[in-house]
Formats: structure tokens, C-alpha cells, sequence
């Protein structure tokens, strides 16, 4: 059962949705029980609330049903509660470029949830816009662990994910909840990448996957369960190999745990993701976005190193 003090969190600290605005709530048939204790409490604020059970859909990214789709044009406030995630969506964007404002949840539980919603957004969002003003003017970023991460990553123009903590308050504004990373699409990257920590639908990982990447472009990978994951990404095409996003965790209560919604969110973390960048100001459409955490850190911008093992210094 999730605590009502997580879900008055989402509600009145995060989207402050108002008693005359509309709410949206999609949910799945495995997270039904969720997307209903957030539909109930919704109710008590406004009485513009509908819900919206879809059958899961079958990988991170891929869309929901059209008729869903067209429905969340027309709320202020949506939760997307669901098994795989609908944040890298053309759905969630058109929604938000009408105007929503929207949370998403993907994959997860009621132990993350009564955990982690309940933080203070106000707070968060002082970190994170922090971490965000020293990102978005740095030139070159390099992560490098002492299990043999080294990889460097430029941007340019690219748009921010995360920068507001989890405050989205205003018209066109996402993001996960629970929330907590400062995440972008680099302009370019090369290195070695060795996710030890988690990967989406692998849960927490007994050993070690390694990425190799050339030109912005993962070009082999290697370790324990890899040919599951070679599977999925030519499952869903070339595009798929493309790194999408570097992101650094900030949320001071997230745990890893197996999940990826709360494990990319644990300070001391990192996490690079192959696939879809759209909500980053990206242009590589496709129906995949996987994340793939790394622990314990080093993290240098332009010379300076910001996190040490995982610390922030």
C-alpha cells in the first residue's frame, strides 16, 4: 500500500495540481493498484480526474495505445504509472508541449514509492539546479571508476533533464518522480563504459557489463547476460546503439535496488543510457531508452573534479 504522505508529496510538493485544473492518470494492468491510489487522492483535490488502464507495453520507450495518446492532450496534470516507461515518448512530448504537466513512474513499487516521494522538492531543486549551472557551461565531462570506466562526453546544445528537482510546477514540465539526476545528451562521446550497479530488466548486476564506444556510438559489449541486451537493441534497430544520455544521481533517499526509476537516482552514481534521446533535445527517434548505472565515481569537468569515488567534493 503506498503512504498517503508519498502521494500528498507528489501532488502538493511536486505538480501542485489545483482544485480547478484536470488530472490525468495512466496506469498498466501490473501497476494498476498504484495508478489507483493516485487516482483516489486526486479526487479530494479536484473533481476533473480520469484514469486510463492500458495493457503494458512491451519496452521502455515504446508508445502507448493512440486513443491514450490523443486523451492526454487535453489534462494539466498527468501521472504515467506503468511498468515500462512512456517518458522518452511521443506521447509525453506532445502532451507536454500542449501545455501538461507530467510525472512519470515507470516500473515502480510501493517500497520506492513510500521511500523516496515523500523529500523535499525545494531542497532537491537547489542541488539540482547547482549540478545543472556547472553541466551546462562545462566543454568536456569525464567519468572514470576504478573498475576501468573512462569516457568523455562533449555537448553543445543540448536540453537538460532534471534541472528543476522534481518541482514541475509549470506548464511543460516532466520528469520521473521519484526524482533526483541532472541528465543530458551528449554532443559526442568515446570511451569504455562498465555498468556495475544496475541495468533495466536485469535488476542489480552480479557482475559487470562493459560498453565500448566510438563516435558517440556503443560498438561492442561485453560481460555476463550481454547477448540479452545485443538482443534488445538490434530487436529495436541500429539507432538503438546511440549513447543518449550521461546522468548523476541526487535523490538522498534512492537505494539500488534493481529498479532503474530509483536506482539512477542514488547519489554517488552515474548512469549512461543507449537509445532514445528526444526528451533531451536529441534527434535519435527511437522506441528504446535503457540506462545502465555505474557506482562510485570520479566525475572531472573541464579539468575539475566534482565527485571522487562517488562523493561529491
Amino acid at each position: 500500500m503506498v503512504n498517503e504522505n508519498a502521494i500528498k508529496a507528489v501532488f502538493h510538493g511536486s505538480l501542485k495540481l489545483k482544485e480547478n485544473e484536470s488530472c490525468l492518470i495512466v496506469t498498466d494492468t501490473i501497476k494498476e493498484p498504484i495508478g489507483r491510489a493516485f487516482y483516489e487522492y486526486a479526487t479530494g483535490i479536484t473533481s476533473r480526474v480520469d484514469i486510463e488502464v492500458i495493457e503494458p507495453t512491451g519496452e521502455h520507450g515504446a508508445p502507448p495505445p493512440r486513443a491514450v495518446a490523443r486523451k492526454m492532450l487535453n489534462y494539466d496534470v498527468e501521472i504515467l504509472v506503468t511498468e515500462k516507461s512512456l517518458t522518452h515518448t511521443l506521447a509525453r512530448r506532445e502532451a507536454t508541449g500542449k501545455g501538461a504537466r507530467i510525472a512519470t513512474m515507470p516500473s515502480i513499487t510501493e517500497e520506492t514509492a513510500n521511500r523516496c516521494l515523500d523529500i523535499d522538492y525545494e531542497a532537491l531543486k537547489k542541488e539540482s539546479q547547482r549540478l545543472y549551472g556547472i553541466l551546462s557551461v562545462a566543454s568536456d565531462i569525464r567519468v572514470t571508476t576504478d573498475l576501468g570506466t573512462d569516457i568523455n562526453f562533449t555537448h553543445r546544445t543540448s536540453s537538460f533533464f532534471g534541472k528543476d528537482g522534481g518541482s514541475f510546477d509549470y506548464p511543460g514540465a516532466y520528469g520521473n518522480l521519484p526524482e533526483g539526476e541532472v541528465a543530458f545528451t551528449p554532443e559526442t562521446c568515446e570511451g569504455v563504459y562498465i555498468v556495475d550497479a544496475s541495468f533495466p530488466d536485469l535488476g542489480v548486476l552480479r557482475s559487470p557489463l562493459t560498453f565500448k564506444v566510438t563516435g558517440g556510438i556503443v560498438r561492442e559489449i561485453t560481460g555476463a547476460r550481454s547477448e540479452e541486451l545485443i538482443e534488445r537493441l538490434d530487436g529495436a534497430g541500429p539507432k538503438a546503439w546511440r549513447v543518449a544520455e550521461l546522468g548523476i544521481g541526487l535523490n538522498p533517499k534512492a537505494r539500488i535496488i534493481g529498479k532503474i526509476l530509483e536506482d539512477e537516482k542514488v547519489i554517488g552514481t552515474v548512469h549512461i543510457a543507449v537509445g532514445n534521446n528526444l526528451s533531451f533535445g536529441g534527434d535519435n527517434d527511437v522506441t528504446l531508452h535503457l540506462d545502465g548505472v555505474i557506482r562510485d565515481p570520479d566525475i572531472i569537468v573541464d579539468g575539475n573534479k566534482i565527485m571522487e569515488k562517488g562523493k561529491f567534493i
